[in-house]
């Protein structure tokens, strides 16, 4: 199976189209006005799936099974207490508190027509006919509920292509998330027909995952080494987005970034982002005296400036190795800002020549402690596909990482 950029770029149009097309049933059936939050095309490992659904909420979701032009499956999920909030206002008999079989029956309704507001929107890109089946209604805390008998859900190690939306409505609380699980026989046909290019072996952006997962697990070992925080990847995920959704994806509150630009096959942008609470306690593991009350003074910043270059340094030597080819990057710039600022001036200079980009989405977190580092590496998309193309994926696990430095003993 192959794939490019024009094939995956038709993809994403048409997941926001559905969105739309979802949200706006939504608000005609609630009179609640909704939005369309982030939109993405996530290559996930099924570990990774069932870890961003163990957290213990409990959820409720309407399945369908596709047949047509997508097979696989699709399905809405909301939290639990979201799902009664919105039965609520269809229902005055809903008490809100559980759901018997008229609730339920509301519920499926609603996740039904969500659900045909998605797959209308793709038929219409695609210019195509997707038949629904009888929706399913479904309730856990856990993925496997939800997916557990899906066709379509990769095992733990293996890569899927996945489709993410989230609708929210405005003034409230309720929101929910929607997942299409495409086979992947139906996609390898999608994608042949969509194709413009030679395009990119799927094992190989197969390869290139595993090969960003352990540069994921050195900048981890490397935080830990320099702060003496334990620290751990939490969730790892290739995306494929817009350049304009990705300053959504970043959080509206004040962050401490650092930024780099590296050079090279591939080239690109790779920044580190923490909140301030994280910051700070960076700060105050690395650096043995009293600092700036606001904690970001000239020797906090160049603690965190310092912390960023190494773990660029291993991140980066990672892919070279396995690449078998050089990789530089620029000195660290420091971005103290509101979240959607520190990735504008990225997202500047990659729009002069893509319209999307493949993001690996890294998120490290520190147990017991607090400590949040989203890592975003973003590819040049014409170095990527050569990059991909010229790939080993047998050097993958042998090709070593090469960030060298000193443990702290200030900790």
């Amino acid at each position: 199976m192959k794939l490019d950029v024009n094939a995956l770029g038709t993809f994403y149009r048409m997941a926001r189209e559905g969105a739309g097309l979802a949200a706006g049933r939504l608000t005609h059936m609630t009179d609640v006005e909704t939005q369309v939050g982030v939109t993405k095309l996530n290559f996930m490992r099924g570990r990774e799936i069932r870890r961003d659904f163990d957290d213990s909420t409990e959820k409720v979701g309407i399945r369908v099974k596709l047949t047509g032009a997508i097979e696989g499956y699709s399905v809405v999920i909301f939290e639990r207490e979201n799902a009664l909030r919105l039965v609520e206002t269809l229902l005055s008999e809903a008490d809100g508190v559980e759901f018997d079989e008229m609730t339920r029956s509301a519920a499926t309704e609603v996740g039904h027509i969500m659900n045909s507001g998605f797959i209308d929107g793709w038929a219409d890109v695609l210019e195509a006919v997707i038949d629904v089946s009888t929706p399913t209604f479904v309730e856990g805390q856990s993925a496997e509920p939800f997916f557990g008998d899906v066709t379509g859900v990769p095992a733990d190690d293996d890569l899927a292509l996945l489709f993410q939306s989230r609708i929210e409505t405005v003034g409230t609380e309720v929101g929910f998330s929607h997942y299409l699980f495409p086979k992947r026989e139906s996609m390898s046909r999608l994608l042949e027909q969509l194709r413009t290019s030679d395009g990119i072996d799927y094992d190989k952006l197969d390869g290139f995952d595993r090969m960003a997962e352990r540069g994921a697990e050195e900048v981890a070992k490397t935080a830990t080494t320099l702060t003496g925080i334990d620290t751990s990847v939490e969730i790892r995920q290739l995306n494929f987005v817009s350049l304009e959704a990705i300053p959504e994806q970043v959080a509206d509150e004040k962050l401490v970034g650092v930024a780099f630009e590296f050079d090279g096959m591939p080239s690109g942008y790779l920044v580190f982002m923490f909140d301030e609470e994280s910051a700070h306690e960076i700060v105050d593991a690395m650096v043995p005296t009293e600092v700036d009350e606001d904690g970001f003074g000239e020797m906090a910043i160049s603690a965190i400036t310092e912390l960023a270059n190494i773990m660029a340094s291993g991140f980066l030597d990672g892919w070279a190795n396995v690449l078998d080819t050089t990789i530089d990057h620029s000195t660290p710039e420091f971005i103290h800002d509101i979240g959607a600022a520190a990735v504008d001036p990225v997202i500047i200079q990659l729009g002069e020549n893509q319209d999307f980009a493949f993001v690996f989405d890294t998120l490290v977190v520190a147990d017991g402690r607090k400590f949040n580092c989203q890592v975003y590496a973003i590819p040049d998309e014409d170095d990527l596909e050569r990059a991909l193309n010229d790939l080993d994926v047998d050097r993958i696990e042998e090709a070593p990482t090469t960030a060298e430095f000193q443990e702290v003993d200030n900790v």
